[in-house]
């Protein structure tokens, strides 16, 4: 276990009922912190309270009624010493101006982002834009990341990711905040090359997706995955991470999961693709958001700025935004000109 110290939280604020959002309210509540779970929908958040569960985003698990579940914000930021950003990548700058703009924000806050993607105009990371929009200097904004599926820790599944940011004391203190028996908390001062990973294997994912609904097998994946990550390291190094972390939890780790698992929602869109469906008719019958899909063409505008060549994104952006055949995108990454693998 981490190193334990005395922690000063006054209450956590966990902005975002969605699935993830919702375990982690669950998991800081059942380790004795006074939580906050805010929800955008007031309809929403009157449903959860009355239901005992959140019957939307997570099924069968029960949250107690000692836990504040609001949708005022006022309410839900007031005393927050942490406030964790659990929302969909796309909002998060519309609710970090709105929480910048409420009475009760205390800008002394500790900002954890728990939102993997790319912002699709801006091309920035998630903690680029809470750096632009909320007052907290850059080290007090760090980033919750990696492979972990909300309907596993929700129920207590053994799981690892890590806490990335610049301050390597705060970091050890959101780790010791977070870190239980079944939810193991690294720290990594990479917090760039950690934002990327998480972000751009989704894109890799709905290409492996597309595979399976293709009816490719295990050597098709295997392949997809192991040039899927070359191209995730080759960006992320280009943009000043460092290759070690792609080779972590938030790179080869949450990159697995994602491809592999059947909570994975970029992996489902692409499988719907494969099997010939459209991509607005897939993302018309999902609740939850895919991120890879806004990611893919944020990935794919960030590497043509910065000069690097992403193959397998490429492709997969030709495929969404353009209706390329699946089949036609496999084949030309297949016979493409013939090169050294390192």
């Amino acid at each position: 276990m981490a190193r334990q110290k005395k922690l000063v939280a006054g209450s956590i604020t966990v902005l975002g009922a969605g699935s993830w959002g919702t375990t982690l309210a669950l998991l800081l509540h059942g380790k004795g912190y006074r939580v906050n779970l805010w929800e955008y929908f007031p309809e929403f958040a009157e449903a959860i309270l009355a239901d005992g569960e959140n019957r939307r985003f997570l099924p069968g698990i029960p949250i107690p009624e000692s836990m504040t579940i609001t949708s005022d914000i006022v309410q839900a930021l007031s005393g927050a010493t942490h406030i964790v950003f659990a929302t969909p990548s796309h909002t998060l700058r519309a609710v970090a101006r709105q929480v910048c703009s409420t009475a009760s924000f205390n800008g002394e806050s500790v900002i954890i982002n728990a939102a993997k993607g790319l912002e699709e105009k801006t091309l920035c990371r998630m903690s680029e834009v809470l750096g632009q929009e909320l007052p907290q200097p850059e080290d007090r904004i760090v980033g919750l990341l990696g492979p972990s599926h909300a309907e596993e820790v929700s129920r207590r599944m053994p799981t690892s990711i890590v806490v990335a940011g610049t301050d390597q004391n705060l970091l050890e203190e959101i780790q010791a905040i977070f870190m239980t028996e079944h939810f193991r908390v690294y720290t990594n001062t990479d917090l760039i090359g950690v934002e990327l990973g998480v972000s751009l294997k989704n894109t890799i994912a709905i290409a492996a997706g597309i595979c399976d609904g293709l009816g490719f097998g295990d050597n098709t994946k295997a392949a997809l995955l192991t040039r899927g990550l070359a191209e995730m390291k080759r960006l992320a190094t280009r943009m000043g991470g460092r290759d070690e972390t792609l080779s972590g939890l938030a790179g080869v780790g949450d990159l697995i999961v994602t491809c592999m698992s059947r909570h994975s929602r970029n992996r489902h869109v692409g499988e719907q693709i494969g099997k010939g469906k459209r991509l607005k008719e897939i993302l018309n019958e999902m609740v939850m958001v895919a991120e890879g899909v806004k990611t893919t063409r944020a990935a794919v505008k960030l590497a043509t700025r910065v000069g690097v060549e992403l193959p397998i994104a490429e492709q997969v952006y030709s495929v969404l935004f353009h209706g390329k055949n699946p089949r036609k995108a496999i084949r030309d990454l297949m016979v493409r000109k013939a090169k050294k693998e390192m």
